[in-house]
Order: C-alpha cells, then sequence, then structure tokens
C-alpha cells in the first residue's frame, strides 16, 4: 500500500523516477540498435566483459537492497528516509543502486554489442547525476543535517 507524502519528507516523488530512467534507456537503446544497428567492436570480447559487468551490477544491486533493508529503511526514493545508511556498498559510494543501474547498462551495452545503448547509458548518468541525485541530496541533509554532512565527506558520490 502506498502512502501519500509531501515533497518535504521523502527524497523523490518526481515525474523522473530512477527505474523508470533506467528502463527507459533500455528500451530506447535496444529500439535504436534494433533500427539503426552501430556495433561496438568487431571482436566477440564484448560477450564476457559485458556478461562480467552484469553479473557485477546484479551483485551490487543485491548488496545495496540488502543493506538497506537490515537498516530498517524503505529503497524507493518516494517513501522516507529512516536512517543514513554506511554499511556495505555504501562505504564506498553514496549512490550504489544508481552504479549498479551505471554498470549494468554499460555491460548490456557491450552484451549485444550496441552503441546506442552506450549514448543511452550516458543520457542515465547525466539524468540521474544533475537532476535525481541533487534532489535526494537535498532532502538528506534537510532531514539529516550533521550526519549527512559527515557522510557526504568521507565518502564519494559514484566511486
Amino acid at each position: 500500500m502506498q502512502t501519500e507524502h509531501s515533497n518535504g519528507d521523502v527524497a523523490n516523488l518526481g515525474m523522473v523516477r530512477p527505474p523508470l530512467v533506467f528502463l527507459a534507456s533500455i528500451v530506447l537503446g535496444i529500439g535504436l540498435q534494433a533500427a539503426w544497428p552501430l556495433r561496438i567492436t568487431r571482436t566477440t570480447l564484448g560477450t564476457p566483459v559485458g556478461a562480467a559487468l552484469l553479473l557485477l551490477a546484479v551483485m551490487l544491486f543485491v548488496s545495496a537492497v540488502r543493506t538497506f533493508r537490515r537498516a530498517g529503511t524503505p529503497v524507493p526514493g518516494n517513501e522516507p528516509t529512516t536512517t543514513i545508511v554506511r554499511d556495505g556498498p555504501y562505504r564506498f559510494t553514496r549512490n550504489p543502486i544508481y552504479l549498479a543501474f551505471s554498470l549494468f547498462l554499460l555491460g548490456l551495452a557491450f552484451l549485444v554489442n550496441s552503441v546506442w545503448l552506450l549514448l543511452t547509458m550516458a543520457i542515465f548518468v547525466a539524468v540521474i547525476s544533475l537532476i535525481v541525485i541533487p534532489r535526494e541530496e537535498r532532502y538528506l541533509e534537510r532531514r539529516f543535517p550533521e550526519e549527512y554532512g559527515s557522510y557526504t565527506r568521507s565518502v564519494r558520490r559514484w566511486l
């Protein structure tokens, strides 16, 4: 059951929802590749590189979600954050889920050998970096001023 929240007590109620941007990137990239194929490489190197990146992305995503659940805070940005998580992959990056999405797109681009998926991955990273993350950071700074400030000084946004 989804509850209503005001813009002040959740990180992301905007139309730019990260999972939708992620899925749109995949659909657009695959659609463009089907219409106008542009390959990354002529070799079969793309398959093992792509598979490794996809595996890494899934492992990072699962670890980040499990870490949030152990901390008792919701993963979706449209629910109130209950704590600043510093364990698991959050020790190395403040945005492991977005990093996992990006690695997944990169891996998929290599796996299907698509320049278009590289382009949509770049668009995904730009949208997340310029719109989503700043909005989430402003929310976390308001909600946890001292704790979040300390966290941002000790852990990088991406890597």
